[in-house]
């Protein structure tokens, strides 16, 4: 059996043909602690500078045999060059992501620079996607992210306001979210010029926790589908929390993958869409990762495996502090338990 490097595979599996075995990657964020202090820096110091974005993206994949290489790690890239600020808290110890200080107070108060991409961090980020891209050199496939308009809007206005707007000004609430559609399109797109292999879209905030089916068919999919529409393949949207609910309609967006956390149930979502769709998930990744002994993490691996995954994805942001024996028991477990066909992946 040849072997594929790890950007072949990804590249190969998003186009449903055959490959080696299962690649090892995600969508999201996957900095290690190990990886930061490896480099002598804190955490808090990362999201500043494109050198240690990249650096620390890269030594993370190689230290645990990853596939892929993802940035950013904060949801503040964006609000923060529209105007909304990042305190980065760059002095702080332990794990501190960035947070937006400044929300918009309304909805009316919406500005969106037409350079915002020179903005804030923005530059920073590109050119760690450049580094990324020049020195992966094929070795990993690189993702970039975006959040979906609806969670984007929760970032730059207090989310409370949006919902309430949904009864009370359901016009000016669908307004909005065309906006934050459009913020989201031209995001994705600026990245995928770059060159990024694969782009996921974060909707993270509209499971049915929070939305009703009947809100999410009306407010949601349309945005969503109008994205992906919009962008190219590989294309991920990804949603947390419960969407067993919403798993069909998910289906109808137009993305080339579905990523779901643990509250799916993986198991009955095959069921619902055949075998012909790729879906990512649905492991827990602070629980699993961070909490449990190593040798109850293959038996989570597994069953992700089990229930129909194409690839074990984590469910978010890997927590950064986590037990380095329990990430190689992760990797080691889609190893293993990846050589065999998934329901819409082939081996070679």
């Amino acid at each position: 059996m040849s072997q594929m490097t790890p950007r072949e595979r990804i590249q190969t599996f998003f186009r449903k043909e055959p490959v080696d075995t299962m690649p090892c990657f995600s969508g999201m964020g996957m900095v290690t602690i190990q990886a930061i202090e490896q480099m002598g820096i804190r955490f808090a110091q990362v999201h500043a500078t494109a050198e240690y974005l990249a650096k620390s993206a890269m030594i993370t994949a190689e230290m645990f045999g990853f596939d892929s290489v993802v940035i950013p790690y904060d949801m503040c890239t964006v609000p923060e060059a529209l105007g909304c600020g990042a305190s980065l808290y760059e002095d702080a110890e332990g794990i501190l992501y960035p947070t937006v200080p400044n929300k918009w107070p309304s909805m009316d108060d919406i500005e969106i620079p037409k350079d915002f991409l020179s903005k804030g961090r923005m530059p920073v980020v590109d050119e760690a996607f450049r580094i990324l891209l020049s020195q992966a050199n094929g070795k990993f496939a690189v993702g970039g992210w975006v959040l979906g308009p609806f969670t984007m809007a929760g970032q730059i206005i207090e989310l409370d306001l949006l919902l309430k707007g949904v009864r009370k000004e359901r016009d000016k609430v669908v307004s909005f979210l065309d906006k934050m559609t459009d913020l989201v399109i031209e995001v994705a797109k600026h990245y995928q010029k770059l060159g990024v292999d694969y782009m996921n879209i974060r909707e993270m905030g509209s499971g049915t926790d929070l939305l009703s089916p009947k809100m999410w068919k009306d407010l949601i999919q349309p945005n969503l589908v109008k994205i992906f529409e919009a962008i190219e393949s590989p294309k991920i949207l990804h949603i947390c929390g419960s969407t067993d609910l919403i798993i069909e309609m998910m289906n109808e967006c137009g993305a080339d993958a579905l990523s779901v956390d643990q509250k799916n149930n993986v198991a009955e979502s095959r069921k619902k869409l055949g075998n012909d769709v790729l879906i990512l998930g649905n492991f827990d990744p602070f629980g699993t990762l961070a909490k449990m002994g190593s040798s109850e993490v293959e038996g989570v691996i597994k069953k992700c495996i089990d229930d129909g995954v194409d690839a074990v994805w984590p469910g978010c942001d890997i927590w950064p502090d986590v037990k380095k024996e329990n990430v190689e028991a992760y990797v080691k477990a889609v190893r293993q338990y990846g050589k065999a066909p998934s329901p819409a992946v082939g081996r070679i």
